[in-house]
């Protein structure tokens, strides 16, 4: 365990657990900047199907890691660990909490565990061999990278077309598997000392919520964001479209399926998302993470969380007059 006091307060949990709600409650208490640890959020123009926090609150309290790049590009857990260390040290020096807010577990690992330096690649062999493997399927992706990183290859799969793709990259032109590269290189940068805190819903509230908040978006204008996102000349297989809500809104707009069913397979979809992110967060997460119940109401989680930040050695800046309320 590092001896440095917490550098920042993390909110993670799987979808749907209320980070966002609780992340805006600890503001109104202590001087926070808010760091989004979603990794589709960086995404612009893509608002409804991400589930962005909304306009007026990113006035009250400041965001970074939202609309960082378009969707036919790519941000990962690397690059992420990069923004959020230069972030962090920003928020500190002007006397405010770093607090990050999402459900990305390899964004979270990636700043308190750092991933391995990657390797130089030439760009244009990059672009090339990508271009070339968004021509393939999943399943010819799955079993080139079975054969070519084995030990990689469950989680490659679980990750989707992006993740099988760019642990295709790296064995292809770095002459290794990642794995190799994830075991062997030497990391980039110190891990940050932190407070995580993992918020805990019963699994039939959560399919509750997550109901509830896909009938939203599509209320919303999911329907619009996705027809906008591919008049704009975005393919459904670049990286952003890939997510949950836009796949399944696009075979909508193709004719293939109902709107009612694209719905309930976005709603299918994200549930298994949800346990996904259970068991990743149930297994990865340090023994020092400390546990709430996102049933409990908001002040009694802001409590617990705060109070966990300042037994592992922290001090909050406070606002005026909130300090006492705390606890009471």
């Amino acid at each position: 365990m590092s001896e440095r006091p917490p550098q920042f307060l993390a909110l993670a949990g799987p979808t749907a657990t209320g980070k966002t709600d609780l992340s805006l409650a600890v503001s109104a208490a202590v001087d926070v900047e808010v760091i989004s640890m979603d990794s589709r959020q960086v995404y612009r123009g893509m608002d409804i199907g991400t589930d962005k926090v909304s306009r007026s609150a990113r006035a009250r309290v400041p965001h970074h890691g939202l609309d960082l790049i378009s969707p036919d590009e790519r941000y990962s857990a690397g690059r992420f660990a990069r923004d959020a260390r230069a972030w962090i040290d920003e928020i500190r020096t002007r006397g405010r909490l770093p607090l990050l807010v999402g459900g990305t577990g390899f964004f979270l690992r990636a700043v308190v565990d750092p991933v391995f330096a990657e390797p130089p690649l030439d760009p244009q062999r990059v672009d090339a061999l990508r271009t070339y493997l968004r021509g393939q399927s999943r399943e010819r992706l799955s079993r080139w990278v079975e054969h070519l990183d084995p030990e990689r290859a469950p989680l490659a799969r679980e990750g989707g077309p992006q993740r099988l793709a760019r642990t295709l990259e790296v064995a292809l032109l770095s002459g290794r598997p990642l794995s190799w590269w994830h075991r062997a290189a030497p990391t980039e940068a110190s891990g940050l000392p932190g407070v995580i805190v993992v918020l805990d819903l019963p699994r039939e509230e959560m399919h509750r919520r997550i109901d509830e908040r896909v009938g939203g978006m599509v209320e919303r204008g999911l329907v619009e964001e996705v027809r906008g996102l591919l008049a704009a000349g975005y393919r459904e297989d670049a990286p952003g479209m890939t997510g949950t809500g836009y796949r399944e809104i696009a075979a909508y707009l193709r004719g293939e399926v109902s709107l009612e069913g694209a719905v309930e397979e976005i709603r299918s979809n994200t549930r298994k998302y949800a346990r996904r992110q259970l068991t990743w967060y149930r297994h990865q997460m340090p023994d020092s993470a400390v546990r709430v119940d996102a049933t409990a109401p908001l002040h009694e989680q802001v409590d617990v969380a705060l109070a966990a930040f300042e037994r592992a050695g922290g001090t909050l800046p406070w606002k005026d007059g909130v300090q006492h309320e705390v606890g009471t």
